[in-house]
């Protein structure tokens, strides 16, 4: 199959649609429902996302994409107790690796995963299937699926729920091109490949990064690799806690993906794992409900009169002094930058997410202002020299 006609592009009055190959077959099948325009890129950027992370970190990998930029991604650790309970699968087992990895990439930011489009390094299975079966999503691409998984996926969202199964074994052409304004753009694909090397520049007085910070700085690059520019992206035990796309400034950015770090932090505070929710509380009114506990804004869940439709007896308030104290526990973390730091600013809001361990391109006139404020908290940064624009 060379091409796929599509019902619409970005939106219902952009026809006609298609996704077509210039050279070759489409690497893809369409298991299951009818991906659309942007379902297709999201399923084509995480694919690259995960399949660079099995292969820089060896483990199983899972993203969760949202609007052409990951909302979260990771590798296939196992998860803590209380990592279980946050991401809403403390009910489920022992999950594979795989599923472990979409749970922790779907985990870290719930709000912005609602509605996702998932890809998956290795073969879907029963337990990753299963998992997905309970999540508002949009569809799925992987290398393959297991039998069993696939029924599973086939009746979601009443049989039209998205399935693609791409060619592990395809390799894009190296020069790629896109249409603007009836103008077309080309260059060459962007085959950097990230692994230890890149972080060997480490330009501050602590030097020290430790093997597993380096697997975090890593997903935080390959992260970075497929989210719009500009990009930050917080990092801690095989998973990205925070990230921030799109903004035009980077201090923005940075604070946009630490307070998505915080947020993921913050969930794990026993005033929050605690919450009593009634029993008729789904999973994503779940998410929306602490979501606002947690902001300034939580008498719009604690008022008298509101508090009642979620909670079976009123919760405390959350004070900024507890989740300050609670936020000054969170530490060892991995930043990401997809380009270099201009102001120390960035490093200063960095550090009040437990930041210890940052890689940018470096080359700002300011650098010595960005390495004098990581020095002052003992940081340890690597200039990598290299960009990583995405759009």
């Amino acid at each position: 199959m060379k091409e796929l006609e599509l019902k619409y592009g970005c939106n219902p009055n952009q026809k006609p649609s298609k996704i077509y190959m210039k050279n070759g077959e489409l690497p893809i099948e369409v298991l299951n429902g009818k991906p659309g325009y942007i379902n297709f890129l999201d399923a084509f950027n995480g694919w690259q996302l995960v399949k660079e992370l099995k292969i820089a970190t060896g483990l199983p990998a899972a993203t969760s994409f949202k609007h052409v930029s990951p909302a979260g991604a990771a590798v296939g650790l196992p998860l803590t107790e209380v990592e279980r309970k946050i991401y809403w699968v403390d009910d489920m087992g022992e999950l594979s690796a795989l599923a472990s990895a979409y749970a922790r990439a779907r985990g870290a930011d719930r709000m912005s995963s609602f509605g996702d489009f998932i890809a998956l390094s290795d073969v879907c299975d029963v337990d990753t299937a299963n998992l997905i079966k309970r999540e508002v999503s949009d569809g799925v691409i992987a290398p393959g699926y297991e039998p069993e998984a696939l029924e599973i996926l086939k009746a979601k969202k009443k049989g039209n729920y998205a399935v693609i199964q791409i060619d592990p074994e395809y390799v894009p052409e190296e020069i790629e091109t896109k249409d603007v304004y009836g103008i077309t753009f080309e260059q060459g694909r962007n085959e950097l490949v990230i692994n230890e090397e890149l972080f060997s520049n480490v330009v501050t007085e602590n030097k020290e990064i430790p093997e597993s910070a380096k697997i975090d700085l890593a997903i935080a690059m390959i992260t970075l690799k497929y989210t719009q520019s500009n990009s930050v992206c917080y990092v801690k035990g095989g998973q990205a806690i925070g990230i921030g796309a799109g903004q035009q400034s980077r201090i923005h950015c940075t604070r946009l993906a630490g307070s998505k770090a915080d947020n993921w932090f913050l969930r794990q505070n026993p005033k929050v794992l605690n919450l009593p929710f009634k029993e008729k509380i789904g999973r994503a009114d779940r998410d929306n409900t602490i979501d606002v506990y947690m902001s300034d804004d939580y008498m719009d869940v604690l008022a008298d009169g509101t508090w009642e439709n979620f909670f079976t007896e009123k919760p405390e308030v959350f004070t900024r002094e507890e989740k300050r104290a609670w936020l000054d526990q969170l530490d060892n973390v991995a930043l990401g930058s997809d380009a270099f730091f201009p102001f120390g600013d960035n490093v200063e809001r960095a550090k009040r997410s437990g930041v210890k361990y940052i890689a940018q391109p470096g080359g700002s006139i300011r650098d010595d202002n960005v390495i004098e404020t990581c020095n002052k908290y003992n940081m340890a940064m690597c200039f990598t020299g290299i960009r990583l624009f995405h759009h």
